[in-house]
């Protein structure tokens, strides 16, 4: 028996997501999933609207050892093969399951950089981000749902949700703030531990219901490159590489992080900001709204789509919201600022804009249904 969720989710994932038309060229990704039903659907539905589908199935322990101990030569011809592929496709859908979300922890970081500087970069942020339609997310496993802290039935049934919500609906409530954002020139954030402040002047403003990520929920921009000043303290923990950092504090001066620390692994988290000139500057500034996720689950594709966070991304910065920052990383991590994670107040232009994760203008009431 066909599950109706599967159907609805592959619809949203071709027609609204990748918008794709016949006679294009689909990309499907994937990695460890439990199970390929939903690969299946996906192809059936192309090729029945006259899409050409092309498949590419990855394992991360596979992959891991390619990482640990492929050579610099190696990894670059693997980054020009995929990147022959991806030159030639129209639009791309890239799923991950979780077997262990561990697998890379223990690999040096400088092997992971290696990995994104001659094999991620050239393929994702040089080709697929600016040049195909695309969409990510992440496929529900027991390895998830036990990082959630839910049982494998519930974690199913959550993930379903929030993927399959009105998506058209969650466009129409976005436009005002994004309209506000565009009128907008200095931005502050406070909360325990955050005194930040920067400017988000004629850099164009994205809201997302849909189109890239699955589950979406979210608007961005990024600071003008060089205004940042202050101090961010995020609470919510984000994995990395294969591993969760906690409590990351940053200090700028000029847009630049002139200290990183955070609880558990301080050295490890300067190493990935020094891998290049970049990595220590700010890409995107983000606003999350999906209020049907209220707490983080070590997935970024969930955490920074919370209701009453934002997040404040240290690397590249998107060509469509572009400050001029490059790099090779591009790391999401999440403040929270619902009450039960210590409040916080966020400000445009001396205006107060969010309170404890609410939005305190009637034009942005929508925004908190759910809450």
């Amino acid at each position: 028996m066909r599950d109706p969720r599967l159907e609805r989710l592959a619809e949203i994932l071709l027609f609204h997501s990748c918008q794709v038309q016949p006679g294009q060229k689909l990309l499907i990704e994937t990695f460890d999933l439990p199970d390929p039903t939903i690969v299946v659907r996906l192809v059936e539905k192309a090729c029945r609207h006259g899409v050409l589908p092309y498949v590419i199935t990855k394992h991360n322990t596979v992959l891991r050892t390619l990482y640990a101990q492929g050579s610099e030569e190696a990894l670059a011809h693997c980054g020009r093969l995929e990147a022959q592929w991806m030159e030639q496709m129209d639009a791309y859908i890239g799923i991950r399951g979780t077997a262990n979300s561990a697998e890379f922890s223990d690999l040096p970081p400088e092997r992971m950089n290696l990995y994104q500087r001659l094999w991620w970069d050239p393929v994702h942020l040089r080709l697929r981000v600016p040049k195909t339609a695309w969409v990510v997310l992440r496929w529900p496993t027991p390895s998830m749902a036990q990082q959630a802290e839910m049982s494998t039935e519930a974690f199913e049934d959550f993930f379903f949700d929030v993927c399959t919500v009105d998506y058209e609906a969650m466009g129409r409530a976005l436009e005002p703030l994004r309209e506000l954002m565009e009128r907008t020139d200095q931005v502050r954030i406070t909360g325990p531990g955050t005194d930040l402040r920067f400017s988000i002047r004629d850099i164009p403003v994205r809201p997302c219901f849909g189109q890239r990520n699955i589950p979406d929920g979210e608007i961005f921009t990024a600071p003008v490159r060089e205004s940042v000043e202050g101090t961010i303290r995020y609470n919510a923990p984000s994995r990395y590489q294969g591993v969760v950092f906690q409590d990351v504090e940053f200090r700028f001066r000029q847009g630049r992080i002139v200290e990183a620390t955070c609880s558990n692994e301080p050295e490890r988290l300067n190493r990935i900001l020094d891998a290049d000139e970049g990595a220590r500057y700010i890409g995107e500034f983000a606003i999350g709204c999906n209020n049907r996720i209220r707490r983080p689950m070590l997935d970024i594709l969930f955490d920074e789509k919370i209701g009453g966070s934002i997040h404040f991304t240290p690397g590249n910065a998107y060509e469509e919201t572009d400050n001029g920052n490059r790099s090779q990383v591009h790391w999401d991590l999440v403040l929270i600022q619902l009450p039960e994670y210590g409040g916080g107040e966020l400000w445009f232009d001396d205006r107060l804009v969010r309170k404890d994760g609410r939005f305190v203008l009637p034009e942005l009431e929508e925004l908190n249904r759910g809450l």
